[in-house]
């Protein structure tokens, strides 16, 4: 295949966040949403990400409960126009960056999906991505999405995933061979998953020499506590920052076109892959 064509041209700042949302408070998760992507802007983040399901919290028993109150609304051009987001978007708006956060949404055909809405600098709230890889009894509640979503911020083209999305190595790829530069993932990964947490997002990254920002919830009560471990890993799998299993935290790190280049010099693995990848297989008898 051919590799992607253009690296960008100047840095680009992001913010990968890990946070405890209250489940069921839409409003009041949208106002601490707020307050941590404040944060990220003092740190002059171009981009925040947040973790999955944040704004009615990764908690089935209150999605299942209440759809009405936990869902958001989209319209049939996949924009959301909710009240209760306000402070969201007036922060996105006064801090000039782009905002990745996780919400379930109702689409105007009555599908229910595990979603990225995407606030951009305007203030406009865009459903930018429904997770295509639903994970156990996410089942029961959701539809699974149907394609892939790229995110153009600056010149950085940016693959959108959440949290099982990226335990497929096909997924991350295929934003690679969109010609993406990174991979954002918001995430509920729960306490006692820190080994694969840890491992399949450097592994994404690795695979296709680009960067993964990795978002996720804190807190919560067993079955439904989780164990944060908010990461940016470079385009070699090496991790730039994480932060720590417990407690809130806004990691803050730049993504530098120069190392994403080099990268992807030393290592061409996406200009190498052959077209039909061990499609063609032999049988032996041993």
């Amino acid at each position: 295949m051919t590799p992607p064509a253009t690296i960008p041209q100047a840095p680009l700042t992001v913010a990968a966040v890990q946070a405890e949302p209250v489940p069921g408070d839409v409003a009041g998760n949208a106002v601490i949403a707020a307050r941590l992507v404040d944060r990220a802007a003092d740190e002059h983040a171009r981009v925040a990400v947040l973790p999955e399901l944040f704004l009615p919290a990764y908690h089935p028993p209150t999605l299942a409960a209440d759809p009405v109150g936990t869902d958001v609304a989209a319209a049939e051009d996949r924009t959301v126009v909710d009240p209760r987001l306000a402070p969201l978007t007036a922060a996105a708006v006064a801090g000039g960056l782009t905002v990745v956060v996780g919400a379930a949404v109702r689409h105007p055909d009555g599908r229910r999906t595990i979603s990225s809405l995407v606030v951009d600098r305007a203030g406009v709230i865009h459903v930018g991505y429904d997770k295509q890889q639903l994970w156990g009894d996410e089942r029961e509640l959701f539809s699974p999405g149907t394609r892939g979503a790229t995110l153009l911020v600056d010149d950085w083209r940016l693959g959108l995933g959440i949290c099982y999305d990226g335990c497929f190595p096909e997924h991350a790829r295929a934003a690679a061979t969109d010609d993406a530069h990174g991979y954002l993932c918001p995430s509920g990964y729960l306490a006692g998953s820190e080994h694969r947490r840890d491992l399949y997002y450097r592994a994404r990254a690795l695979d296709n020499t680009l960067y993964v920002v990795f978002a996720n919830s804190v807190g919560g009560v067993d079955p439904w506590r989780f164990n944060g471990g908010a990461a940016v890993h470079d385009p070699q799998g090496r991790t730039l920052a994480r932060g720590a299993d417990d407690g809130e935290d806004v990691l803050v790190v730049t993504l530098d076109p120069a190392e994403l280049a080099a990268t992807r010099a030393a290592h061409s693995m996406l200009a190498d892959r052959l077209p039909d990848q061990g499609a063609t297989r032999l049988a032996l008898v041993g």
